[in-house]
């Protein structure tokens, strides 16, 4: 019995001498998690202050709205002739709302909304105004009715002669509509790091590929042909999805098919590029599920899938915006819901497709087979 648990003993013994002996298992494992626990932290929980930006179309000067807004809220110039105005209101248990009213025209308001720029348009109509927004979306309800309570709808002594609530029924307004986009986007992602890094990884640790390079076919074939393979399933993948957005909840496609087509391409070859740099050296399938988490997580939480990341603060947004993931779902939403052609994606796609090359030569390069 007593050599039994000395052999029980030592055999864990040797497991966690396994371990200490690969510090990046210790990194992504352990290190990593703080590491992000830290950054989502300081992201969401530093301040108790939100800040929201509603479009105002039609602004009535000497209107009812204006002299509220001049009256409680502080104003700065945003450099196109108007102005912009700020106000704040304290709340003693979620703190700090600032609410940034942006006067524009129709247009720029309704492409703000598809873009996730804003969530609510206030429709001025001299002392009367009207809220514009997706009644399917309770990021924007609620602002309308925070926004009701500061204008004074919800007092005895309302200011306003009329506020009213109506549905946005503009194509590509919807939250679905924004959000559709953002899906396919982060599925390619996933599908590429998942599908491909993590078989290539598996593969070496198994010995696969060492058995693939002695036969007699190019190496950079063997990875063109997982690439390949890859890209092909996304299509199939994307091409159901938006088929059942089309049917369920009337998504069309409001631009070019062939801009679509050219940005999905350019979306693969960019993360098909990037898996493969990803996987390039480690056979450890710890040490590789952390490398593709490092990758993907920033992304999914960055680059506006679920929600815009003009939420974010505005020394990151230019970071944002370069993101494999980011250009890829703004090309999406601006071909899909904006009516884009070819010459609006154009530099995105370029970008995307320098991105995938790029790294699939560094990938191809540093790449161990066994």
């Amino acid at each position: 019995m007593m050599l039994k648990r000395s052999e029980l003993w030592q055999l864990i013994a040797i497991h966690f001498k396994e371990l200490l002996r690969e510090p990046g298992v210790l990194f992504w494992g352990i290190a990593f998690p703080i590491l992000m626990a830290w950054g989502l932290g300081i992201a969401f929980t530093s301040e108790k202050k939100t800040k929201k930006d509603i479009a105002i179309i039609n602004l009535t000067p000497g209107g009812m709205l204006e002299g509220f807004l001049k009256e409680n809220a502080s104003r700065e110039a945003n450099g196109q002739g108007s102005a912009i105005f700020d106000l704040s209101v304290i709340d003693p248990v979620f703190g700090e709302n600032l609410f940034r009213f942006l006067p524009l025209d129709s247009a720029r308001a309704t492409i703000g909304v598809k873009r996730g720029m804003y969530q609510l348009i206030i429709d001025n109509y001299g002392d009367s105004s009207v809220f514009h927004l997706d009644p399917a979306n309770p990021e924007a309800r609620l602002l309308q009715l925070q926004l009701a309570s500061v204008l004074g709808k919800t007092t005895a002594d309302a200011s306003f002669s009329g506020l009213n609530t109506v549905p946005l029924e503009m194509r590509g307004t919807r939250y679905i509509d924004f959000l559709v986009p953002g899906l396919v986007a982060m599925n390619i992602m996933m599908a590429c790091m998942w599908g491909m890094s993590w078989t290539i990884i598996e593969r070496r640790k198994g010995n696969m590929l060492r058995r693939m390079i002695v036969t007699p076919v190019r190496r950079h074939n063997i990875l063109l042909g997982l690439m390949t393979a890859r890209i092909t399933m996304n299509f199939a993948e994307a091409f159901l999805l938006m088929l059942f957005a089309w049917f369920y909840f009337d998504i069309d496609i409001q631009g070019s098919i062939a801009a679509l087509v050219l940005v999905f391409v350019a979306g693969n070859i960019a993360f098909t590029g990037i898996a493969i740099l990803t996987s390039s050296r480690t056979s450890n399938t710890e040490i590789g599920n952390g490398i593709i988490n490092f990758v993907n997580m920033p992304m999914m939480i960055l680059s506006g899938v679920f929600f815009s990341y003009h939420n974010f603060p505005e020394w990151s947004i230019p970071f944002i915006q370069n993101l494999p993931l980011t250009l890829l779902a703004d090309s999406m939403r601006s071909i899909i819901n904006e009516g884009a052609g070819l010459s609006e994606i154009l530099d995105k796609t370029i970008i995307m497709g320098t991105i995938g090359f790029i790294s699939f030569g560094l990938g191809l390069k540093f790449f161990k087979w066994y």
